[in-house]
């Protein structure tokens, strides 16, 4: 144990801090956490469009007319079908901010890099002596979760080329008396117009070869081994594994990791959203709302089983109390007060629990999603603090399987964590009975 112990302190601790301070993944993380407000938005009207109740939709259908659940996927669409456009605007913005750049000019700048190198055609239609263009065929899939690994690429690689060029002092100086936004808007003119340059040739050079464009090439080199590997329990394994080690160190593993995750697991909730919507079969398990809503119950690790014990089974006064503290938070997945109260962090007796527990969760709800026994997700983005079960009824679209499977995971959990907690609460138990001892002596 003091081998582990000393391998995470003086190892792993100090390079994964600097894995997590680096400022290109802290912005991906930040940015992309701007799509989930939206699509939040859109799953609530997912779930109004496909309300699992007897007879809602011919009630609905009376009331509003044949064409309501279309009318109702408009928000979906306006949500979901822009994802990748959110996060080029929401990666750019945080970088820019990070690098202490006009962040609104830049995030403009990544909007309009993203949109030249999608791939979409200009038709000339001639008009009498003028001639006038259309956009033809803007394809909404590469502007969706499709284009996501596209969109931080070219968000990242506008941002550094616009700083590249501020630094150099190439930028348009307006005199003092011009108002600033103004003057912000002709600064921004020649980076802006340097960037986009650059992506107008990408996307030129890139015409020419097999791959056609950049969306193409970055789906073959990155977007599938990635979201195969993303999507398959081992991933899912290695993910919990590793935000587990960061968490016990005292770094939110959370945070980190999906942070560096959420592409690959939100682009895997859109193809089931796409799926639902169509009624087809949903194609995948593993992807964030699998994680956060069956794997997080209570927070990382699985926590709601051991808040239970301590605040129903704990003896020593100090876990008692730590249960009062700890179950309410437990309940909406908040568990900082476990892990920095108990503690969590280099705990000899409840660390290795916390961090394999949590790979037996998840491999039994994979599990028990790949034998068919429980409904796998819907696409339906639930916050992360929803409780369970109802967590698990709302993400897979309104399963009572899904609501079982959150209520067996935090019984399962509990179970797992009795042995280790009764270790923990007799540990505590005699250190209480030391120190009343040592208080009637003196």
């Amino acid at each position: 144990m003091n081998g582990i112990t000393k391998f995470l302190d003086e190892k792993f601790m100090p390079t994964m801090a600097k894995i997590g301070e680096q400022r290109h993944l802290q912005s991906v993380r930040d940015g992309i956490v701007l799509t989930t407000p939206l699509v939040i938005i859109g799953s609530l009207f997912l779930i109004l469009a496909f309300l699992p109740i007897p007879g809602y939709e011919t009630l609905m259908s009376n009331i509003f007319g044949g064409n309501w659940q279309n009318n109702l996927l408009y928000p979906v669409g306006v949500t979901f079908d822009l994802l990748a456009i959110f996060v080029a605007i929401g990666v750019s913005y945080r970088l820019a901010e990070r690098y202490k750049m006009d962040p609104l000019s830049v995030a403009a700048v990544a909007f309009a890099s993203f949109m030249l190198v999608t791939p979409y055609n200009i038709v000339f239609t001639p008009e009498g002596m003028d001639k006038s263009y259309d956009v033809a065929g803007i394809p909404l899939a590469l502007t969706g979760s499709k284009g996501m690994f596209v969109a931080i690429i070219v968000a990242l690689l506008t941002t550094e080329i616009y700083r590249f060029v501020v630094k150099k002092n190439f930028v348009i100086k307006m005199p003092d008396g011009v108002p600033p936004a103004v003057a912000k808007s002709f600064a921004s003119l020649a980076p802006g117009f340097i960037s986009i340059l650059v992506m107008w040739v990408i996307r030129l050079i890139l015409q020419v070869t097999p791959f056609e464009n950049m969306h193409n090439i970055i789906g073959e080199l990155l977007g599938k081994p990635l979201s195969l590997l993303g999507g398959s329990l081992a991933g899912a394994i290695c993910a919990v594994l590793i935000a587990q080690l960061l968490w016990v160190t005292g770094i939110h593993g959370q945070g980190l990791v999906w942070g560096i995750m959420s592409p690959v697991w939100l682009a895997l909730v859109d193809q089931n959203r796409v799926a639902y919507t169509a009624g087809q079969e949903i194609p995948n398990i593993v992807n964030i709302q699998f994680m956060d809503i069956f794997y997080s119950i209570g927070g990382s690790g699985t926590t709601l089983g051991l808040a239970l014990l301590l605040f129903f089974a704990s003896k020593s006064k100090q876990n008692k109390q730590l249960g009062k503290l700890t179950l309410a938070p437990g309940i909406f997945n908040i568990n900082e007060p476990i892990i920095f109260g108990l503690p969590m962090i280099m705990n000899p007796i409840m660390m290795l629990p916390f961090i394999f527990i949590p790979v037996i969760i998840v491999t039994v709800s994979y599990l028990a999603m790949d034998f068919g026994l429980v409904a796998k997700t819907a696409g339906i983005m639930v916050p992360w603090t929803t409780p369970a079960p109802i967590g698990g009824f709302l993400a897979t679209g309104g399963k009572i399987s899904g609501a079982a499977l959150q209520l067996f995971n935090v019984l399962l959990a509990s179970a797992l964590y009795y042995p280790f907690f009764r270790i923990w609460d007799k540990q505590k138990l005699k250190e209480e009975a030391e120190f009343s001892e040592e208080k009637i002596a003196k």
